[in-house]
């Protein structure tokens, strides 16, 4: 067993009340209940049970290393006690992101979203836990950019010495499989070329280059990809460490004082800005959104979890939340109409494979007739 803390963020959709927007308090008292047992036994030393929109989380505490089966079989067990309460309640979508039948290790690929980071406790140890809800982990593309690689964003970047040799960025390329590592600054522009695509390049983890310490973790799963297709949108979870060394709490956050567009927007087809809000409006219900964004903040103390405290419940957002809703007014009125409604490619949720199958015969028959020799005279320009 590692002797240093591992933090580890889970979360899954079990089921919507009422349909995607909220959490039901039964379920998650029921998650609750599993990781009490598991504190009270030592298998944990801590943990929170959180919320955004539809999406339970759990966040623990332990020093048994990252990807451990004990500790990722709690957190399925808990879900899967989560489910039965949602099917009793016949909440909606019941067991909605846990795509396999059987516990297999570790939750990744089968459906909940996990990020988790490892590390020595400092003197002083601050993290925020980021909760988004009708996104997907491209969602923290840009914030992550902004925090680690933007000193307009972050001056502790100049004028911290612990910041000035910059971060390593690890980016996937969630279709194929593979990931890729660009130091700041040298790489800027590379890692600009690369999370600009949203949809398919997501940063799973950030690094401090002077020591590779661990800065930052989110998840990356992408259910549709898992799945094959549609079955919820990924709402994913970021792990941010902060202060001495790291973004200060204030530069980790001024992020998402500019409400960027993200996609996962109603059936996971439409984009929307991501609005920053306290855990008490964190339950989307205009057009199923807009997407929200929750920033738990936690003291670390010999593994227990201090906190939470409610970063995003602070009147200086409130102009940020002003604007999301300005964006969403302007975006709605686009109907079924790009850009609003995602690209075809990126659509996870669409009857447009049925249309075009039905089409297709008058596809053709129109192609037929556009290919066929004009029967009028050929004519020489201004010449009858």
């Amino acid at each position: 067993m590692s002797t240093k803390l591992t933090l580890t963020a889970i979360k899954a959709d079990v089921g919507g009340f009422v349909g995607h927007t909220a959490v039901h308090p039964e379920v998650a008292e029921s998650c609750r209940r599993r990781l009490e047992e598991a504190r009270e036994k030592g298998r944990i030393l801590d943990f929170e049970v959180g919320e955004v929109g539809d999406d339970q989380h759990l966040l623990m505490t332990h020093r048994r290393g990252v990807d451990d089966p004990e500790i990722h079989r709690l957190a399925w067990d808990a879900f899967l006690a989560g489910t039965e309460v949602a099917r009793r309640l016949k909440l909606y979508a019941a067991g909605q992101d846990l795509l396999a039948d059987a516990f297999s290790g570790n939750v990744r690929g089968m459906g909940p979203g996990c990020a988790e980071m490892e590390f020595v406790e400092r003197k002083s140890e601050p993290v925020i836990v980021f909760r988004a809800d009708k996104c997907g982990p491209g969602a923290w593309n840009l914030p992550l950019f902004r925090m680690f690689a933007d000193a307009f964003n972050t001056p502790g970047l100049v004028i911290d010495p612990a910041m000035h040799g910059g971060f390593t960025f690890f980016v996937l390329d969630a279709l194929e499989g593979k990931e890729v590592t660009l130091a700041m600054p040298e790489d800027l522009y590379d890692l600009l070329a690369l999370l600009g695509s949203t949809g398919r390049y997501v940063v799973s983890k950030v690094l401090r280059r002077a020591d590779g310490e661990i800065a930052a973790a989110a998840s990356t799963q992408k259910l549709a990809l898992i799945a094959g297709k549609y079955v919820g949108k990924d709402d994913p979870v970021l792990l941010v460490r902060c202060q001495s060394g790291f973004p200060a709490v204030g530069e980790a956050l001024e992020p998402f004082a500019f409400p960027h567009t993200v996609s996962g927007w109603m059936r996971g087809s439409h984009n929307g800005p991501l609005m920053p809000c306290s855990v008490a409006t964190a339950h989307p219900t205009r057009f199923d959104g807009p997407p929200r964004v929750v920033a738990a903040g936690f003291q670390i103390a010999e593994g227990r979890l201090v906190g939470p405290r409610d970063l995003f419940d602070d009147p200086s957002f409130d102009r940020a939340r002003q604007t999301a809703n300005e964006i969403a007014d302007y975006l709605r009125r686009h109907g079924p109409f790009e850009p609003h409604r995602l690209p075809e490619k990126d659509m996870e949720y669409t009857t447009l494979p049925q249309v075009l199958a039905r089409l297709r015969s008058r596809f053709a028959a129109a192609k037929e007739s556009n290919g066929r020799a004009p029967s009028a005279k050929r004519t020489r320009a201004g010449v009858s």
